[in-house]
């Protein structure tokens, strides 16, 4: 299966580096270098009633800056988007996947490694299709997470997820009561491996958390347990 990806980054260097390489893996590239020009074609593609398979997006642009794009972005597309962020700079990192991103990247990036990162994304994307067949439904808490429909709801309020963020909800969930390593919410919520200083799971969980207490103050469901992972409270008096 071919799938459609949008590069946007003004690096033109790199951007025929990457079309070069992911045109030979089956992949359908679209580069744009310029920040308002991406989100004008995003824009109309959901008017179209399209979409791109996943995003890569740099974190600096001319004309609107990646993470402008990715806040607007997430107003009306849940696109899985894969950020291209600068060496070292884990404020940057942080910053995009609080805002939407579903993984990152620091530049400058191996063309084999952002390969084996849209492909776990796409995976992913996948699966969730296959799962929506078995629809699941969890309740703990007054919060209703639906399987079928990818949606939260604490009480009568409709939380927003980013795919990775409703991934790591559902697996907490799933196993409430029992603690799940960072290991494993990585392999289920992003479909790949978990490195030594990677945070992106630690990142999801706190934004989790955020969007959670602004329905439920004061209470911590998602629990840390140092050194070995995440747990969700499965105590029905809490």
């Amino acid at each position: 299966m071919t799938h459609n990806i949008l590069i946007i980054d003004d690096d033109i260097e790199l951007c025929e580096l990457l079309s070069e390489y992911l045109s030979h893996e089956n992949l359908n590239i679209t580069v744009i270098h310029d920040g308002l020009e991406a989100i004008k074609l995003l824009q109309n593609q959901h008017q179209e009633k399209k979409a791109f398979d996943a995003i890569v997006l740099d974190f600096m642009l001319p004309g609107l800056q990646g993470l402008d794009i990715l806040q607007r972005l997430r107003h009306f597309s849940s696109t899985p988007v894969l950020m291209l962020t600068a060496r070292g700079d884990d404020i940057d990192r942080i910053v995009g996947l609080e805002s939407g991103a579903d993984d990152y990247l620091p530049k400058p990036c191996n063309p084999r490694e952002l390969l084996a990162r849209l492909r776990a994304i796409l995976r992913r994307t996948e699966t969730t299709m296959t799962k929506k067949k078995a629809v699941l439904v969890f309740e703990l808490h007054d919060i209703r997470l639906d399987s079928g429909n990818r949606q939260v709801s604490v009480g009568n309020n409709l939380l927003t997820l980013t795919s990775a963020e409703f991934n790591t909800l559902h697996a907490l969930m799933e196993r409430a009561g029992q603690v799940v390593t960072k290991e494993q919410l990585t392999e289920i919520a992003l479909n790949r491996k978990h490195t030594r200083y990677d945070r992106s799971i630690d990142v999801h969980i706190s934004s989790i958390r955020k969007k959670i207490s602004a329905y439920r103050e004061n209470l911590e469901l998602i629990k840390t347990v140092r050194g070995s992972g995440y747990i969700f409270i499965n105590d029905k008096s809490v």
